[in-house]
């Protein structure tokens, strides 16, 4: 089977749309399929093209662990400023059009969103090549834009919101992330018959538990405190002035053995490092900067508890940052900042402990439990690792995603996963016609 997929995100890009697709795609090229990746340039976050590669209009072609990669040109923008991204996402989805005429007739189509655009490129890739399109749905947009302000304009997001239920309407079937994200799409399109639920997950044989490396420790600054790690885009969604206000918390309690480090970029890293430097918080809060992929176990590995965190609002009960899962691998406790499907997972696995979105009394409380606690935070710890490798292992996710391309390559039934809760049996899907 020759599989083509759309991602406007790569390694060595390391966001999450990156690696589920490189994870997703190794994996499906290891069981003898041709995979080919379109997508563009890696430049996220920053809009600046990484040592290696050039943004030319000449299509540029690698192999990457058995999967054929064709990277196109983009418009080049910073992971801040509306006008500028949607410009690069709009080129990127015109730019994947046309280079998909040159590429070889594949049996089926797969486009990723976020970006939505991306999501669009599949559509029209798949009717030029009259192939199948199965579309991956990882963020409910416009509405998340909404939400966090990026677009207000009114007009604006209703021509969006039309070109969602179209995109839907496109598909030949939907993989979406959640059952939370399945619910919302049902709301908008009837198409529930032709849409699956495949989570994240993460391999459980690179993120293995192990003691903290004192000399990182030493790196951040933190060699005896408490560590508290956000690992992640620091943007507007993910509300982490929430961090800043419970650091103020605790250094008024005298907690100055507590720190927190944040790890990643994002449109409002230099806000918020900036008021970390006014409130003289440099020594508990520490910007650790983006990180390659390869050392994201190390790091976990390293830090005493993780942070899950989003703004407090409806939409984000239906999303399940990939994050949670590589942070239970690792045997790190959770503080659980994400109300709907992602605490219901951390909660049920026993491996973490709940705040109130956007409290910074409820983080700083939570944080100062485990630090006062070893006994819990290794309780936490062995619970988090024996359910991730019960429930989420990524060769087992992406076996079943191949199960389902098969079918849909094939022209026969589709097979509609639904992930039930964790403990429930996965190995008898229902099957509807696609």
């Amino acid at each position: 089977m020759h599989i083509l997929f759309l991602s406007h995100y790569f390694p060595p890009e390391v966001n999450a749309p990156a690696s589920r697709t490189y994870e997703h795609c190794v994996r499906w090229a290891q069981a003898g399929h041709d995979v080919t990746v379109l997508t563009c340039q890696p430049n996220c976050p920053d809009g600046i093209i990484y040592p290696g590669y050039k943004n030319s209009f000449r299509r540029q072609v690698e192999f990457v662990d058995g999967v054929r990669i064709v990277r196109v040109w983009t418009y080049l923008a910073a992971n801040t400023g509306t006008v500028r991204r949607i410009s690069n996402y709009l080129s990127y989805m015109l730019s994947a059009i046309l280079a998909s005429i040159r590429l070889p007739r594949p049996d089926v189509v797969v486009a990723t969103s976020p970006q939505f655009f991306c999501g669009w490129a599949g559509v029209w890739v798949a009717r030029l090549k009259r192939v199948p399109l199965v579309l991956e749905i990882r963020d409910i947009w416009p509405e998340s834009i909404r939400i966090t302000g990026a677009i207000k304009n009114g007009l604006v997001l209703r021509l969006l919101e039309y070109m969602e239920q179209w995109m839907y309407q496109g598909a030949h079937h939907i993989v979406a992330v959640g059952n939370g994200y399945r619910a919302n799409i049902t709301e908008k399109v009837d198409m529930s018959d032709r849409i699956s639920v495949i989570t994240n997950g993460v391999d459980v044989r690179k993120f293995v538990s192990h003691e903290p490396d004192p000399q990182l420790r030493r790196s951040w600054g933190m060699a005896n405190k408490f560590v508290c790690a956000y690992i992640g885009t620091i943007g507007m969604a993910h509300g982490l002035q929430v961090v800043v206000k419970a650091a103020e918390i605790l250094r008024r309690k005298g907690r100055t053995d507590i720190g927190f480090l944040l790890v990643g970029d994002g449109s409002l890293r230099g806000r918020l490092a900036d008021e970390v430097k006014q409130a003289g918080l440099d020594e508990m809060v520490v910007f650790a900067g983006r990180k390659p992929r390869e050392q994201i176990p190390a790091i976990l590995g390293s830090s005493d508890a993780c942070l899950i965190h989003l703004k407090s609002c409806q939409l984000f009960t239906t999303v399940i940052p990939s994050k949670i899962f590589e942070a239970l691998a690792m045997g790190r406790p959770i503080i659980m900042g994400v109300k709907g499907e992602s605490r219901r997972i951390v909660m049920e696995a026993g491996a973490g402990l709940e705040m109130e979105p956007d409290s910074p009394d409820s983080l700083a409380l939570a944080v100062e439990t485990l630090a006062d606690n070893a006994t819990l935070r290794s309780q936490l710890g062995r619970a988090a690792r024996g359910f991730v490798a019960q429930h989420y292992d990524r060769n087992v996710l992406a076996n079943k995603y191949l199960d389902l391309l098969e079918c849909i390559a094939d022209g026969g039934e589709a097979i509609k996963l639904t992930q039930p809760a964790a403990g429930q049996d996965m190995r008898s899907p229902d099957r509807k016609a696609a």
